[in-house]
């Protein structure tokens, strides 16, 4: 059923969603306040856009050029009622296309940053996929893998350019191995916890095209509290 909800506790922002296929995460509200942004930043590029929250929180932080690029058509369509609704097509652009062809779309070397919130399981025979198309797409490997996601990445971006995600920490291993292959250096990561005293399993990454070394490991983000509700710093992101 299509639904349109306020954006968490951002000021006249609403979103469109389908609670038949998915809704958007703790995780799209996390990663748009972890990128790094400043004023120089003139295109940011979210991959894998969804319904657009992460865009439409970041035309809350920057002045940027803001494109989403969703592989689903009805999903794009939801993302494009979401941006018209909130009258920001002056500032979001939205592509229906498949993330490996953006090569046929946009020039190499033209995006300050990236965004993305990628599928986090990889297929294989332990996977349970008697689920809605649009869960298993945007949760598997199905259409698009880590690594192509990085190869993409690694065309898009000028030098010295910006990709951050928020990933599985179980796959930090993966995204280190594979950032290293495609001239991406990690230099800044965030581990989540659901709650204090528990393990971590998610993580932010941002890194950088060709970037130097060095490695900046931020403090663990707690997202509940004891009781479930959510921390004081999430709340805050919420705003």
């Amino acid at each position: 059923m299509e639904v349109l909800n306020d954006l968490v506790n951002y000021e006249n922002l609403k979103i469109y969603q389908n609670t038949d296929w998915f809704l958007f995460s703790l995780d799209s509200v996390l990663l748009p306040n972890f990128v790094t942004l400043n004023k120089n930043i003139k295109t940011i590029m979210d991959l894998g856009t969804g319904n657009a929250p992460i865009p439409l929180i970041l035309s809350t932080k920057t002045k940027a050029k803001i494109i989403g690029v969703e592989i689903q058509k009805d999903v794009y369509e939801l993302a494009k009622k979401t941006v018209e609704y909130n009258s920001l097509q002056d500032r979001i652009e939205l592509y229906n296309i498949d993330i490996k062809k953006v090569k046929e779309y946009f020039e190499g070397d033209s995006i300050d940053v990236i965004t993305c919130n990628p599928p986090y399981f990889k297929i294989d025979e332990q996977s349970n996929l008697n689920e809605d198309p649009h869960k298993i797409i945007a949760r598997h490997e199905v259409n698009l893998t880590l690594e192509e996601l990085l190869k993409a990445s690694r065309y898009l971006l000028k030098n010295n350019g910006i990709l951050a995600l928020v990933h599985r920490t179980d796959r930090f291993l993966d995204i280190l191995r594979l950032c290293s292959k495609y001239g991406l250096e990690v230099k800044k990561i965030r581990f989540i916890y659901p709650k204090v005293n528990s393990e971590s399993n998610m993580i932010l990454v941002e890194a950088r095209k060709n970037g130097g070394v060095g490695l900046k490991v931020l403090p663990p983000l707690y997202a509940h509290e004891e009781n479930g509700d959510y921390t004081k710093e999430v709340l805050e992101m919420f705003q």
